[in-house]
């Protein structure tokens, strides 16, 4: 099943587009992340633009705003909660679009979504949450396409460089006549920065609702959770589909569990790999980005993430740590006891580096498809920029403008969105504006 295409409310009525007070609203601006998206709003948003600042507390808006550029003192100031009903719906009315950083979604995002949904407003957001976006798929997809509303989630290193990769790799080999894309692994050749307080919290939120919630693990561990319509996906392992109990869904995860190995050495290049943090979430994001687009990266798309960590021994050593230590953070953030202790000594949502660290921030990613006719494509995405704070920053705040420029280089499409599905085109060629690298070449 694919999405049918509805043109945005807004883009196809000016009068309706004017009537709202705002073209942007920054919610969440008192935030670390929030002030990063802030000031590259300031720096880079055309001047007639008309945006705006939100959150909880109009002092610490004020500070935010003082913060910023000259070109920012006139945005007006918007006090909203996330947890009053009636607060967001004012707030989506208000304006055209709503970029929020605030998270963990599943605590913070619910009211927006369905206020966004139902007013007919754009929104994009940060969020690397399954449940979450299942939640909002299934709640207010359909009243978003009926309303015109583009929801875009996960416009940040979740997962804009996985999901507009896969989409210029695809592309790229339909162009050249090379069929669709089967096996692709996407590897992390280099990455210097840190993960949010606010990604950090949004993990902690999610695994404590697997513990707790059986039918929540299901979905959450389900590779194909985000489809559109999870019976017509590929079938794998003999898997039935999610929710189904049977001794042959036990056996088949058995399977899959015994042949997944947590660390790797790439025959070819003798590079070892780890599993990659983001990859959970990545993945099911491409996954349904390929649904939403009626399969055309290719219905045989086997897709993977992996971190590098180098060749020889050091490589294997480091892959190793890094694979231990991302089962111990797992395995901490599932119990409630050692999730309490882990909340003392990682990052807390609202703090970040100093401007010196993210400055010597970086990544490189590097995706390796085959194609149905054989045909091998790289396709890099780099930034000299922190993957978690500045990088996303760019990523999100470009995602906004996107939204609120509404040209047409957008795609239609309409509902509970992707990056690669709601944006496309104009994200790449935004990002590449902004000094990103977005490269697809064929290799022998």
């Amino acid at each position: 099943m694919t999405d049918t295409h509805h043109p945005p409310a807004d883009a196809t009525d000016p009068a309706a587009a004017a009537a709202r007070e705002f073209d942007l609203v920054l919610f969440g601006a008192t935030g670390f992340v929030g002030r990063l998206v802030a000031a590259h709003l300031a720096e880079h948003a055309p001047a007639d633009l008309r945006i705006a600042l939100a959150g909880r507390d109009r002092d610490r808006l004020e500070s935010a705003r003082s913060d910023l550029p000259p070109t920012a003192a006139a945005w007006p100031l918007v006090v909203a909660d996330a947890s009053d009903e009636a607060s967001m719906r004012q707030l989506a009315r208000r304006t055209r679009v709503v970029v929020t950083t605030v998270g963990p979604y599943a605590r913070h995002g619910r009211l927006l979504v369905a206020a966004c949904a139902e007013a007919g407003t754009h929104s994009c957001d940060l969020t690397g949450e399954v449940l979450f976006v299942r939640e909002a798929i299934d709640a207010h997809h359909e009243r978003a396409r009926e309303t015109g509303a583009r929801i875009v989630t996960s416009c940040g290193f979740d997962s804009v460089p996985s999901d507009l990769g896969v989409l210029l790799t695809a592309a790229q080999a339909e162009a050249d006549g090379q069929g669709t894309l089967g096996r692709a692994t996407l590897h992390v050749r280099s990455l210097r920065g840190g993960f949010s307080g606010g990604t950090i919290d949004s993990m902690r939120e999610q695994l404590a609702q697997m513990a707790s919630d059986p039918r929540a693990r299901r979905v959450a561990l389900d590779p194909y959770a985000l489809s559109p319509d999870r019976a017509s996906e590929p079938d794998r392992d003999g898997e039935p589909a999610l929710g189904a109990e049977s001794p042959q869904r036990s056996r088949a995860l058995a399977r899959r569990a015994a042949d997944r190995l947590p660390i790797e050495r790439d025959a070819a290049t003798g590079r070892w790999s780890a599993p990659f943090l983001m990859a959970p979430y990545n993945t099911r994001i491409v996954r349904r980005s390929n649904a939403l687009l009626g399969w055309r990266h290719g219905r045989g798309l086997r897709y993977r993430e992996v971190h590098d960590t180098g060749r020889g021994p050091r490589g294997a050593v480091r892959a190793a740590a890094l694979a231990a230590g991302l089962g111990v953070v797992a395995a901490g953030m599932a119990w409630a006891p050692t999730r309490a202790l882990l909340g003392r000594v990682l990052p807390a949502p609202g703090e970040g580096p100093s401007a010196e660290a993210m400055a010597s921030g970086r990544f490189v990613m590097e995706l390796d498809a085959e194609t149905t006719t054989g045909a091998r494509y790289l396709t890099t995405v780099a930034a000299e920029r922190d993957p978690g704070y500045t990088g996303t920053a760019v990523m999100l705040g470009e995602s906004a403008l996107a939204l609120a420029m509404a040209d047409d280089s957008l795609p239609s499409r309409t509902g509970v969105l992707t990056p690669a599905t709601a944006l496309g085109p104009a994200l790449v060629h935004r990002l590449r504006e902004r000094g990103f690298t977005l490269e697809t070449r064929r290799v022998g």
